[in-house]
């Protein structure tokens, strides 16, 4: 049985050392290491051996049984390394391929620069809840119940009494709460409001409000910190006026409208051929909101603005529809 697994033997490894191709190693395998090959039936002979010399036959049998198998796997790597395509030279001379890099969203990149205005003169950040009471979007800004002014603003209500802010005034009431004058902070962030989405209307947006409160703050100081900021943010050539509008929690309150910066106020498609652009609302806050918040109405006083933050970005760049900045267009984003 010895001498019958050693003609074997050798018979595998002279067939394994002629073979060159993936198909003749599997025609090996099949021959040699199948189920049905030649170990496999020696293994089956091993049956017939006798008692004593059965050891010695079994050892020499699961050797060479490893040995063929460790072989076939080493001849088969061989042949695989061997088909695969040789690999290009790389050539480090050859100029790099750069990724492409992502840039901030517009919006992003109008509201930072807009705080970097406002804290240049002295503003503070203030942040507060996008779900909010009745009261601190409502009641505290000087609207009472059943108001009319409520209507300008149509609302996501999640109950009764709690619903998604509209503005970002209630900043303003939960700031004064918790400070005292001298109070002088803006307000970026996520406003609601429930209206039919178009090209001038979303669902969702973006406001920066404003507001400042000390001893002796004029309308004066309003329009000389509001026209700064217009100056820094169009040009220092930039042209303004105020008119006179309502707000429930400002009295006087005034739009805001800047000269035409594509036209320079001769008239286009961007300002409807008027030759001014309106950019924000303000005014003196209502002396009703300061009883809110505990603040005496007859030592201080302040004012507050505030602003759509895609109505800038979108005069700024010549957008004329305000759902681009929320369908994630590369086209569209990669030109910032």
């Amino acid at each position: 049985m010895i001498e019958k697994i050693e003609q074997i033997k050798q018979q595998f490894f002279d067939e394994l050392a002629h073979v060159g191709s993936p198909q003749a190693l599997e025609d090996l395998r099949i021959k040699f290491l199948a189920r049905k090959g030649f170990i496999a039936q020696l293994f089956d002979d091993l049956k017939s051996v006798s008692v004593v010399d059965k050891p010695a036959v079994g050892k020499a049998l699961n050797e060479f049984r490893t040995a063929a198998q460790a072989a076939f796997d080493e001849k088969k790597a061989n042949l695989e390394h061997a088909s695969r395509p040789a690999e290009l030279p790389v050539d480090v001379t050859l100029p790099g391929r750069p990724k492409p890099l992502g840039t901030k969203h517009p919006i992003t990149q109008t509201i930072d620069e807009i705080r970097r205005i406002f804290v240049s003169m002295g503003f503070s950040i203030a942040l507060g809840p996008e779900v909010e009471s009745d009261y601190y979007n409502f009641e505290a800004l000087n609207f009472p119940p059943n108001h009319p002014a409520r209507d300008m603003q149509d609302t996501f209500f999640i109950s009764k009494k709690v619903l998604l802010r509209t503005h970002t005034s209630p900043v303003q009431i939960r700031l004064m709460e918790r400070q005292q004058p001298p109070v002088r902070a803006i307000m970026p962030g996520r406003v609601y409001r429930n209206e039919a989405v178009s090209a001038r209307s979303l669902v969702l947006f973006h406001q920066i409000e404003g507001l400042y409160v000390d001893q002796g703050v004029t309308f004066s100081d309003l329009k000389g910190t509001l026209v700064s900021f217009a100056k820094q943010f169009y040009g220092s050539d930039v042209q303004y006026k105020f008119r006179p509008t309502f707000f429930p929690f400002t009295e006087p309150s005034a739009d805001m409208y800047i000269s035409c910066f594509l036209c320079k106020g001769k008239g286009c498609r961007m300002c409807k051929f008027a030759g001014w652009l309106e950019i924000l609302g303000s005014g003196m806050v209502h002396p009703h909101v300061f009883k809110y918040v505990g603040y005496n109405a007859e030592k201080y006083t302040g004012f507050a603005f505030g602003m759509g933050i895609e109505r800038i970005a979108s005069l700024r760049y010549d957008i004329d529809d305000l759902r681009l900045y929320y369908e994630n267009d590369v086209r569209f984003l990669k030109q910032f």
